[in-house]
């Protein structure tokens, strides 16, 4: 039986829920989010709060109970605080530069790397060497910051690439002289 799917998930004030059909619609003061519900599960909505339940007991709908109500749990707190995530870039000539809707990387190729931001993600740069990734939506916001990541990912000998803000890097030793 699922621990987190049978948790209660209570809604803000200005945050409202409503469920047509099989879709899960969730509004608030950052935007709007909808949510497929598939046959395993069942949803339960009050005016401040909201149950899954799972509709039998077999395994593949308690794994489905937990993760519906992971989903709702993101998208609540989407639309009402949104979701950030910080990316940092190590390295001599190493930058980030926002030009309207897309990142140019300087990352230590022979070209700067540009990447479009996707539709509901806003890019803001901290410094040249910082940027954060916002939006509502958890999903889209850590994908985008992925791929932004994997542009140079950080190496373990010198520490140089770009990496998650707060995100250790192990480092190794490299070869010795005999």
């Amino acid at each position: 039986m699922s621990r987190i799917g049978n948790r209660e998930l209570q809604l803000p004030n200005g945050v409202s829920a409503v469920l047509n059909e099989n879709v899960l619609t969730v509004k608030g003061p950052k935007g709007e989010l909808t949510l497929t519900i598939g046959d395993l599960v069942k949803l339960e909505l009050n005016e401040t709060s909201i149950s899954v339940k799972a509709t039998s007991e077999t395994p593949r709908a308690n794994v489905m109970q937990g993760t519906t109500n992971s989903l709702i749990h993101n998208m609540i707190v989407g639309v009402s605080e949104g979701f950030s995530k910080g990316l940092e870039a190590v390295g001599v000539g190493y930058r980030f530069n926002v030009q309207g809707n897309k990142i140019v990387i300087n990352a230590g190729y022979s070209h700067p790397v540009s990447i479009i931001v996707p539709e509901g993600i806003k890019a803001e740069l901290v410094s040249n060497t910082e940027i954060t990734l916002s939006g509502i939506d958890k999903q889209k916001v850590s994908e985008f910051a992925a791929n932004v990541r994997k542009v140079r990912s950080p190496e373990p000998y010198k520490g140089k690439g770009i990496r998650y803000k707060g995100e250790y890097v192990r480092r190794k030793e490299g070869k010795k002289a005999a």
